[in-house]
């Protein structure tokens, strides 16, 4: 019986892999696509409010955030950024940057405390009163951006039926060899399954690296108070837009994400979350994205079956595609190579953080746990569910 199940576990990851590896190739084929398309310029340039709610000094947190001050725009642009303690560390960092570009819009607020499990949506409830015009950009605080970022924004957000515009974004290591293993899981693994999802119509993504609506769609969909619970607050941001009858667009260029994870539990705690986040989001999709692990499935079936000749023929097969997808990556971000030696270990590692999500139920986040309920929302560990 044992030996009939463990036969018939071989096989099926053997297949799981053959799989994998044709979703290896359609992704090259779609991020050259992706890489190959262009955006208009914008027929008007309106006012734009910038919210970046804040919680510590992390790592490039100054460059990150003056990336967004160095805009080549040409309409008033507000700079609004949010704690909810004033002697936060991440002040001190908003001070230098209000010192060194005196000119611009930018101001600095200590939040009221707002009921609501989800600290960064709370920071946006209290920066909400301050929103002076007509476009809202939201933007997590370990984004960077270049200096045409706002007028792509603006194209996109101008496109017909348009509700909210998000970006997808790339890795970009801080902090040694645990953040250049986060950053491959950003480039190597996350944004060519969203584009193949997206391409397939199996995905309906919205990210923090980016949210662009008008301040009428924040009106219609609730504002930000609707959102306090929520664990994956942009991605329920997202389906209140469509919802609402507007589409989510994604513009053919990539922001930077900083990733600064400096020790392996920091980069696991990191990536349970993410995992967990994405389970909670579509638990069927989740599921299904095993396929995206050619490399440890046809490990995993190899060694079940004994390792016959087509398992280490499936097994070579699995990791020329990752490499070459690797290849494609590299090409189309403009991305050194030098890591590739590493692609091996980090799809093992991203294997492992993909099963773990199916056991995960707390997860850490800014210094405190919450148990993530079915339904996605946050119940801080200790306290009853607001």
């Amino acid at each position: 019986m044992l030996t009939s199940f463990l036969y018939l576990a071989g096989i099926a990851s053997v297949a799981a892999a053959t799989v994998g590896v044709v979703y290896e190739l359609a992704a090259v084929v779609i991020l050259r696509r992706f890489a190959e398309k262009t955006l208009p310029r914008p027929s008007v340039f309106p006012a734009i409010t910038i919210l970046k709610p804040l919680h510590g000094a992390e790592p490039a947190l100054y460059e990150n955030l003056a990336s967004f001050c160095d805009q080549d725009y040409s309409a008033p642009v507000q700079l609004l950024l949010g704690v909810q303690d004033a002697n936060d560390a991440a002040a001190a960092v908003v001070e230098r940057l209000i010192a060194r570009t005196p000119g611009l819009d930018i101001r600095l607020e200590v939040t009221a405390p707002v009921r609501g499990a989800n600290p960064k949506v709370a920071t946006l409830v209290g920066l909400q009163k301050f929103i002076r015009h007509e476009v809202i950009v939201l933007s997590d605080s370990d984004i960077a951006v270049s200096p045409d970022y706002l007028s792509k924004v603006i194209a996109a957000l101008q496109q017909p039926g348009v509700g909210l515009v998000t970006c997808l974004y790339r890795g970009e290591p801080r902090a040694g060899l645990w953040s250049r293993l986060a950053s491959m899981a950003i480039e190597y693994h996350f944004f060519p399954s969203v584009l193949v999802g997206l391409t397939l119509g199996l995905a309906r993504p919205c990210f923090g690296a980016t949210i662009a609506l008008r301040r009428e769609m924040l009106a219609v969909i609730g504002g930000f108070e609707a959102f306090l619970p929520a664990l994956a607050d942009d991605n329920a941001i997202g389906e209140a837009v469509r919802a609402a009858g507007r589409a989510v667009a994604i513009p053919p260029f990539l922001v930077r994400h900083t990733c600064a994870e400096a020790s392996a539990k920091e980069l696991l705690n990191h990536e349970l979350r993410w995992a967990r986040t994405i389970r909670a989001v579509s638990p069927l999709g989740y599921a299904g994205s095993i396929i995206t692990h050619p490399v440890p499935l046809a490990l995993l079936g190899a060694a079940l079956l004994g390792f016959p000749l087509l398992g280490v023929i499936m097994i070579g097969t699995s990791i020329a595609s990752r490499l070459l997808l690797q290849l494609q990556v590299g090409h189309g971000l403009r991305a050194t190579m030098s890591r590739w030696w590493l692609m091996p270990v980090r799809d093992l590692l991203t294997f492992g953080i993909y099963v773990g999500g199916f056991f995960v139920r707390a997860v850490s986040w800014r210094g405190r746990r919450y148990d993530v309920r079915g339904d996605g929302a946050l119940a801080p560990i200790g306290q009853q569910p607001r």
